[in-house]
């Protein structure tokens, strides 16, 4: 199930930190994933962004 999280980026730079973590662009992030929310939640909140889980997309 795909899951869609809001990543609080402000310019290119944030963008590029989301990117790296997932390559995918910066704003509302989905990932279908197997992970578990909270390992999804983890690895975005390792952008040093502030990061929500907005729920199932």
């Amino acid at each position: 199930m795909p899951h869609e999280f809001s990543v609080d980026v402000t310019c290119e730079g944030c963008s590029n930190a989301v990117s790296r973590v997932f390559n995918k662009p910066g704003g509302k992030v989905c990932i279908n994933s197997e992970h578990s929310v909270d390992v999804l939640l983890e690895t975005l909140e390792k952008t040093g962004k502030a990061v929500s889980y907005l729920g199932p997309k």
